[in-house]
């Protein structure tokens, strides 16, 4: 009896009355969550705040307690802030860890705070409030980015470069219509990001283990306090759902992707074959051994980080697929995969506005290759089927051979002579050679999202309006 309850003080406080023995050691080391989800701690103060006020509010509590229960968390707080806090493996996690450190703080009162929730309903409002705090800061990263972006397209609106299909020259376009296509993308990203807020904007706390509570406790009070737009409405699923984890890393996902997409062309652009740009020595490292070398390790990294961000969203979907309602413990490990996304998402982010705002444009280099490859090919078609009648298939046709002279005579389709090009159709005058140039190509790209300058510009406005 005597041995019994030595060993039951020595297990974990919180379940210790229903295990005799404290846990193994490996049992510890396994169910442990403090090492990662201590970065949870400003958002479960916050909670338990909102908590107590609600349940003083109620009767449920006394004022008393609850102003003790109040100023005991916010004391925690500061010693947290500050990094005299000490964190306890054998408390599990950030909310035990508080709880004790409260219980020595202001005694009996502290064991009141607890009344009308579980852990499970804590820890998703705590996790919920995170991830709604990290898309706030997403989405104002990607406002940077996109601003970055819009500046180098008003800067380069009309400056030309080739436009790529197979990573092969296609048609003319301008660096400006090139960056405007990122605006659309990192702003479909950020889109995404505020739909997802919205999404997520429902409050756990309340549900309870999983089946509600019997005290009269207003949930509607706390979701107010904690900046939610409502309660969730159903306990089960409240504590079951992760869905807004995997919406954080969904949103993550896509974005790096376009994150990486970019870096590739960065990293394209820079070499010396291409020499579109040239990164500054602030985003760039040399060789250990090749003293010419600059190397575009940061748009390298971006591109890495994209394995990594994808591999959590896959982690976590991997995680919940097969749980049966409504909490399990394998719910444990969501938030290391969130927490590393998110860190690596920032620092993406970060890096790539950095380099867009840095690096510079080599207009001249981008102006020489844009006529490469024969890339106003596609204008030559279109004045056949404009000026002369053709319809496009045979002008296409036509072209094809005007191609293929060119490439015989190792020459541009401009530099053909205007008997050579009768020789091909007869309805060829001189004025073709009016859209055989890379700015006239470019000027003729007048539809709605087109690559004309003045095209490019009024898109340029519309963003600015809505950034």
């Amino acid at each position: 009896m005597a041995d019994g309850t030595k060993e039951a003080k020595s297990s974990n406080q919180m379940w210790g009355g229903r295990f005799a023995s404290g846990p193994a050691a490996i049992m510890e080391e396994i169910n442990a969550s403090i090492g990662f989800d201590k970065k949870l701690y400003a958002q479960d103060i916050r909670g338990s705040i909102a908590h107590a006020t609600m349940l003083a509010e109620k009767g449920i509590i006394s004022a008393e307690d609850k102003e003790k229960i109040v100023t005991g968390l916010n004391t925690i707080l500061s010693e947290i802030d500050a990094g005299t806090f000490e964190f306890s493996r054998k408390l599990e996690d950030i909310h035990m860890n508080i709880e004790a450190r409260l219980a020595t703080l202001i005694g009996p009162a502290a064991g009141r705070l607890h009344t009308a929730r579980s852990r499970n309903d804590q820890v998703a409002l705590d996790f919920r409030l995170w991830v709604k705090e990290e898309l706030v800061k997403t989405e104002a990263m990607l406002t940077g980015l996109i601003a970055a972006f819009l500046d180098r397209a008003e800067e380069h609106a009309e400056t030309v470069m080739p436009g790529f299909t197979h990573l092969q020259t296609a048609q003319p376009v301008t660096f400006g219509h090139h960056c405007m296509a990122y605006v659309e993308m990192f702003g479909r990203d950020r889109a995404r990001v505020r739909h997802a807020i919205d999404h997520m904007d429902e409050s756990p706390i309340g549900a309870a283990a999983l089946a509600g509570t019997g005290f009269p406790i207003d949930r509607h009070m706390t979701a107010k306090a904690l900046g939610f737009r409502e309660p969730t409405r159903n306990s089960i699923d409240t504590v079951s759902d992760r869905d807004f984890a995997l919406e954080f890393l969904s949103v993550a996902a896509i974005c790096a992707v376009h994150l990486s997409r970019l870096a590739e062309e960065i990293v394209i652009w820079s070499t010396p074959q291409f020499g579109f740009v040239r990164l500054s020595d602030a985003f760039s490292t040399g060789s250990s051994i090749m003293p010419q070398k600059k190397n575009p390790d940061a748009a390298e990294l971006v591109r890495a980080k994209t394995g990594r961000i994808n591999g959590s969203l896959v982690a976590l979907l991997t995680i919940m697929k097969g749980l049966p309602l409504a909490y399990s413990k394998d719910m444990q490990e969501d938030k290391e995969q969130v927490f590393d996304a998110a860190e690596n998402l920032e620092l993406a982010i970060a890096a790539m506005t950095g380099m867009m705002r840095d690096m510079t444009i080599r207009v001249d280099r981008m102006r020489a290759a844009a006529g490469s490859g024969y890339s106003t090919a596609t204008d030559l078609a279109d004045w056949l089927v404009r000026e002369a009648g053709l319809p496009f298939r045979d002008a296409h046709h036509a072209t094809g051979h005007a191609v293929a002279l060119a490439e015989q005579k190792s020459c541009e389709l401009a530099e053909l002579s205007l008997e050579e090009l009768q020789a091909i159709n007869p309805a060829i005058t001189a004025n073709v050679f009016d859209v055989l140039t890379v700015d006239a190509s470019v000027a003729s790209r007048t539809s709605f999202g087109g690559t004309a300058p003045a095209e490019v510009k009024k898109q340029i406005a519309y963003w600015r309006a809505r950034n």
